[in-house]
């Protein structure tokens, strides 16, 4: 008797184990464009999107933050020395913007860098590539802390400035 369930409890074991690289498996083959992230305290989480083809933008997101905020995000390279120049707005007006109107709604601006489990730092990178590891929004949380978007009306929980991959959308 004590034999099956020590059996059954290395099979359930086995299976556990089995399910978690599966999982592993299914995150390091995930493109970038289907990722999903988290913050390291649960605030906010990031979900990628396909771009549309021909567009200057090369990656799309948004991020969700609590009491149900979302900022958009969107990724464009920029020219001379590449670099992935991000920005996450807030209830951007639709169409034609001014620039003091895109300047009012953009809660934080810069490079998105990624990093993987060792702690070498890449740029982000374009669409079909595998999701890296971890995305790091330099000053983040500061620049959210004092955006029109927190607050009494907006979110209360302002999220670290590193992300880890979390999941890989269908």
């Amino acid at each position: 008797m004590a034999f099956r369930k020590e059996q059954r409890l290395a099979t359930a074991a086995l299976l556990a184990a089995a399910l978690a690289m599966a999982s592993s498996a299914t995150l390091a083959d995930c493109a970038v464009e289907l990722a999903t992230y988290r913050d390291l305290e649960n605030a906010a989480s990031v979900e990628f999107t396909p771009t549309a083809e021909g567009a200057a933008v090369t990656n799309t997101f948004r991020m969700l933050l609590d009491n149900e905020v979302v900022l958009d995000g969107i990724v464009m390279w920029s020219e001379g020395i590449g670099r992935p120049y991000g920005m996450l707005t807030y209830k951007c007006p639709e169409g034609d913007s001014t620039s003091a109107e895109l300047a009012a709604c953009t809660m934080w601006e810069g490079v998105i860098y990624t990093s993987d489990d060792l702690g070498n730092i890449e740029l982000l990178p374009p669409e079909a590539v595998a999701a890296p590891q971890k995305l790091i929004f330099p000053d983040l949380g500061p620049s959210l802390r004092h955006s029109a978007a927190y607050g009494a009306n907006g979110f209360s929980r302002v999220p670290w400035d590193v992300f880890k991959l979390s999941g890989c959308q269908e």
